[in-house]
């Protein structure tokens, strides 16, 4: 009787089509499980305990999370995403300035794709090195600068000086990641259909007015993504501050003060506390990305984005102002 129940259960295609996703699907989701969400379970849990990772463990309730906004120090690592969040800001301006130029034909186009592009492929750890003594008193940007006319006795130290400190360390950010940024860009792009464009230069629309109708909402589901890694990777910034000046002379970011609570100083249940906050901000800047898009890029009832209805409030404008002449 069970025999018989099992085949016609396992005659029906769909029945098959589940267990056989069911078979394949079993190992990655009890690794999944085992590697992913029960460590994060154990963050959680941890976050609310004073601990080190060998010894006694107190509870401590909501003292952790409390600690991370009201001691200085961490809050002003929590600051510092603002400089990479800014510079995250000029690097994907630049990505799609770069990449609405080079996906047309252009001369030498190909070399600077590949020059801009070259610096995402070397190593965060050896772009730290790199710009260590690039900004180090006196080697590579203080003898440009010399060169130019400036004397060293006027320029500041650039990794000590906190003014200026970590303006110079989100900089490297945006020389790294621009190139990548820039081709994803320049794929979007090169996919929108070339008759568009026909269209748009038969109806007299300039430069301008073609990246803003045109190109800005075909490629929207890119600049969605680049938005949301750029943010978090703001959020996270932790290899140009602990290579090059391991969070010293206030540098030190969210990240690279985790680190240092988790691995030095042995405060596993605060570190968990500032990762789980990091989580939450990250979440919420998805979400506030999301809500940004919406209102730029999706389409009213009329089928038309904020670009679209721009450009038309722009060209009725315009006619206004010709009919006002004219009569």
């Amino acid at each position: 009787m069970g025999e018989t129940f099992r085949k016609k259960i396992m005659a029906k295609p769909q029945n098959q089509k589940v267990l056989v996703a069911v078979t394949f699907l079993f190992i990655p989701l009890v690794l999944l499980g085992l590697f992913t969400y029960l460590p994060f379970a154990k963050m959680i849990q941890f976050s609310f305990y004073d601990m080190r990772y060998i010894g006694k463990r107190t509870f401590v309730g909501l003292d952790n999370y409390i600690s991370v906004f009201s001691r200085e120090d961490l809050f002003n690592s929590l600051k510092l995403s603002i400089y990479y969040l800014g510079a995250s800001i000029v690097q994907l301006g630049l990505a799609l300035f770069f990449a609405t130029i080079l996906s047309f034909k252009t001369k030498l186009g190909g070399i600077f794709k590949g020059v801009m592009f070259f610096p995402y492929l070397v190593s965060g750890i050896a772009i730290g090195f790199i710009f260590k003594f690039f900004f180090t008193r006196g080697f590579v940007l203080d003898s440009l600068l010399v060169a130019l006319g400036l004397t060293q006795e006027n320029l500041p130290y650039w990794l000590r000086d906190q003014s200026v400190n970590n303006v110079m360390l989100a900089a490297t950010s945006v020389w790294r990641y621009m190139g990548q940024n820039m081709v994803l860009f320049i794929g979007a792009i090169m996919s929108v259909d070339p008759d568009l464009y026909e269209a748009a230069a038969i109806d007299g629309s300039n430069a301008w007015n073609r990246f803003w109708s045109i190109i800005l909402p075909s490629i929207k589901t890119i600049v969605a993504l680049n938005l949301i890694l750029s943010i978090s990777g703001s959020i996270s910034a932790f290899e140009p501050p602990y290579v090059i000046t391991n969070g010293t002379f206030g540098t030190g970011t969210y990240f690279v003060m985790m680190n240092s609570m988790a691995h030095e100083k042995q405060k596993v249940g605060l570190a968990a506390s500032m990762a789980v906050v990091l989580m939450v901000l990250i979440i919420l800047a998805t979400l506030f990305q999301k809500l940004i898009v919406k209102i730029f890029f999706e389409e009213d009832k009329n089928g038309m984005t904020f670009s679209e209805r721009s450009a038309s409030k722009r060209r009725l404008a315009n006619k206004s102002g010709l009919g006002g002449v004219s009569s």
